[in-house]
């Protein structure tokens, strides 16, 4: 079954280059995009990066909308323990109003997530050895990452207090989700108090949950019947989990009447292999800076990765990543997106590519547009 084929986008700054840059590459990428024919176009909401320049989802959905014309624009998530409901609300609710029918509100927690963390930190740890590397069906799942080392860094610390009010908690998941449904629909109440946001109440825009894990994403999704986005690419251990964990929890809903998926996954498109492994080269030392919590550095170009030296310490570190990213001619890339899409049994599927020459990652695009076709 051929699937839609979607993107997500960072609005990568590369080495040498500038956010400035990034985002008018971003725009311009946006706008092939839709003459490509893929189906959405999504943004990342990322912070405390040199290397990306996605920082704020709504203004930059309000840019590449308005440079646009027919394809879906949406966030790949909103990082709802870092806004309240009704900021988010009103923010898509203006989007929406301007470009209706063509916007997506893509919902993941963040803040709930960094508090879990913290705690985490702090409580012992099983004796229990990580899951071992599989394949499923041709799809690899690689051993879990332990993302504790991100975590206990103090520059981690510092950086999640900053996207808060100070002493401010962020609310349960589950709560964000419903307060936002129901500022939609115009059904909000608190104290016995009726409250409308305008805009926002009645905002023609789809509702999605992002998660990368069998926990409280899957579940609120399928509990609320609301379609459900896996990380292949972020977190391609946890993937067959998260999709089945929300297939479990699902409820039919007024939305859907069946489960919906999504699954990402990290791709490379060249007219030949050997390029397309060329393309990606700079990869690994950008995950390796993600993961040794840095935050992610401008994406190197090949020359710079060729100078890279690396440790067996350094490359057991991304090595999931680097075995899970798809990189080669238009088909072998395609045969991999579909191994995926059987595997997963996505209803969508949606790439993010990075490469040093913008005009790469465009011909990236279109060639695997082409070939899914």
């Amino acid at each position: 079954m051929t699937v839609p084929l979607s993107i997500l986008d960072l609005a990568p700054v590369i080495s040498g280059g500038d956010a400035g840059q990034a985002l008018r590459n971003t725009i311009d990428l946006a706008r092939r995009a839709e003459s490509f024919g893929y189906h959405r176009y999504w943004v990342a909401e990322h912070h405390f990066t040199d290397g990306v320049a996605s920082a704020a989802p709504a203004v930059l959905i309000g840019l590449i909308a308005a440079a646009t014309e027919r394809i879906r624009v949406g966030s790949g998530a909103v990082q709802v323990g870092h806004q309240t409901a009704l900021s988010i609300v009103e923010q898509f609710g203006l989007l929406a109003a301007v470009h209706p029918g063509r916007i997506d509100l893509g919902l993941g927690r963040s803040g709930q997530r960094q508090a879990e963390a913290v705690a985490a930190l702090a409580a012992p740890k099983p004796a229990t050895a990580p899951a071992p590397a599989r394949v499923v069906d041709g799809l690899l799942i690689p051993a879990p990452f332990d993302f504790s080392g991100i975590v206990a860094s103090p520059k981690w610390a510092v950086q999640a207090a900053l996207l808060q009010q100070p002493q401010a908690v962020a609310p349960d998941f589950a709560e964000v989700v419903e307060d936002i449904a129901a500022l939609i629909a115009g059904t909000f109440t608190r104290d016995g108090i009726d409250v409308h946001a305008t805009p926002g109440e009645g905002a023609d825009v789809q509702l999605w949950i992002l998660g990368s894990s069998a926990g409280q994403s899957a579940s609120v999704a399928g509990e609320r019947g609301l379609p459900f986005a896996a990380n292949y690419h972020v977190s391609p251990a946890t993937v067959l989990e998260a999709v089945e964990a929300y297939r479990a929890a699902f409820r039919p809903s007024a939305v859907l009447d069946r489960p919906h998926v999504l699954v990402s996954a990290d791709v490379v498109v060249a007219p030949t292999a050997p390029e397309a492994e060329r393309l990606a080269a700079g990869y690994g030392l950008w995950v390796h800076s993600i993961r040794t919590g840095r935050g992610a550095i401008p994406f190197p170009s090949p020359a710079e990765a060729d100078a890279a030296v690396w440790t067996d310490e350094d490359r057991a570190l991304v090595q999931d990543r680097l075995d899970t990213q798809f990189t080669g001619a238009p088909d072998e890339v395609a045969d991999r997106l579909r191994t995926l899409q059987r595997v997963t049994g996505a209803d969508e599927l949606l790439v993010t590519t990075i490469t040093h020459e913008h005009a790469d990652r465009v011909r990236s695009f279109e060639l695997l547009a082409k070939e899914w076709s």
